[in-house]
């Protein structure tokens, strides 16, 4: 007979494969503690794997939030230094009274809410404190409504009256009152409203053309001859043709008005340099544009808020491909030389013809 070792080992394969398999099974499937060990020790190798997966994936996502915040932080304070870089001075309390809405002289005034008119006044004595006298003067009408921007010349030598001074020259409202009296003379004399104001000194105005990297216009050989003559600039313009102006010249040929005819083509001059910028303007990104507000900031004194100045820049590129006309006050059927206290000046002979060309012409009012 045989013992009972000799029954049990018959169970098995020679190899024992199918006694470990089955031991294997039995014991981890049927034991509870030696279950919970198989699967605590298993288990756990995964959870670590995962860990490290998912703190690698939480990496990279802190990673990518603190560099989406860091730069929309920069971003940020770069728009911050930009918008406030600009000089904003405001005209004060009893020109925003005179401006409410009601007010006698705002009621007569012609308004469009989707046409901006913003007075652009070239001073030559803004760093010292002084108004003096402007030196242009210049209306810069943002039309969405018809889809263009209108430069409007204001002839320096005017013969008009101005509030609380009496009748003179348009430039000397600026020298008695700033930008705030100029503003008032220009609507109660011509009735149109005037949203905003920018005052560039002539220092500035060399420095943004120079920001821009010149500009390109025709000039005849008496302009070149007279910019190389009073502009000091190094570089010797030649002959006539397209010339490469940088912000020397460009100043000094706005300020020509000697090589060829009088004021009246200086003024024709002042446009030819705003559509030329407007022009460079126009093959410039977002960015290129965002960085030329940044230089030319500091040398500008504006009431246009920080909001304003931002929402104008985001759109900047969409107002700069709208067509480009000019005009000029007073126009040659409508005015006549006469001289005042020793002085030449410009004495329009029908101003209510005045008002209504300019509206006409800003407006396109019929």
């Amino acid at each position: 007979m045989k013992n009972e070792s000799d029954k049990n080992s018959r169970k098995y394969p020679e190899n024992n494969q199918r006694c470990m398999t089955k031991e294997y099974i039995d014991v981890y499937s049927n034991s509870k503690g030696r279950h919970n060990e198989y699967v605590d020790i298993y288990s756990s190798e995964k959870r670590k794997e995962k860990n490290l997966r998912n703190t690698s994936i939480f990496k990279i996502i802190y990673l990518t939030f603190f560099i989406i915040l860091g730069v929309i932080g920069g971003t940020m304070i770069y728009a911050y230094h930009t918008l406030h870089s600009f000089n904003y001075e405001d005209l004060g309390d009893n020109y925003s009274d005179l401006k409410s809405e009601g007010s006698e002289i705002n009621s007569k005034l012609v308004n469009d809410n989707m046409i901006l008119n913003i007075m652009l006044i070239g001073s030559d004595s803004m760093s010292t404190g002084d108004h003096g006298r402007s030196d242009s003067l210049m209306i810069l009408s943002l039309d969405l409504r018809h889809k263009k921007i209108k430069v409007t010349s204001l002839m320096r030598d005017i013969w008009i009256k101005i509030p609380g001074q009496g009748k003179d020259r348009l430039n000397a409202a600026y020298a008695y009152g700033g930008p705030k009296l100029t503003i008032e003379t220009i609507e109660r004399n011509f009735g149109i409203y005037i949203d905003r104001y920018v005052i560039v000194d002539f220092d500035g105005f060399s420095g943004i053309i120079d920001s821009l990297g010149g500009i390109d216009l025709e000039l005849s050989a008496s302009e070149c001859a007279y910019i190389n003559k009073y502009s000091g600039d190094s570089n010797i313009l030649k002959g006539s043709g397209l010339k490469h102006l940088t912000g020397l010249q460009a100043l000094h040929y706005s300020r020509d008005r000697n090589s060829i005819g009088s004021d009246y083509d200086r003024t024709s001059r002042q446009r030819n340099v705003i559509k030329a910028v407007v022009s460079k303007l126009k093959k410039a990104s977002i960015g290129q544009i965002t960085e030329l507000l940044t230089i030319v900031g500091p040398m500008i004194t504006t009431n246009f808020k920080t909001s304003e100045i931002s929402r104008l820049a985001t759109k900047s590129l969409t107002y700069l491909n709208y067509d480009i006309e000019e005009f000029r006050l007073p126009t040659d059927d409508n005015v006549r030389d006469e001289t005042f206290s020793q002085k030449m000046v410009l004495v329009i002979k029908d101003l209510d013809k005045a008002k209504s060309d300019l509206s006409q012409f800003i407006y396109e009012n019929n």
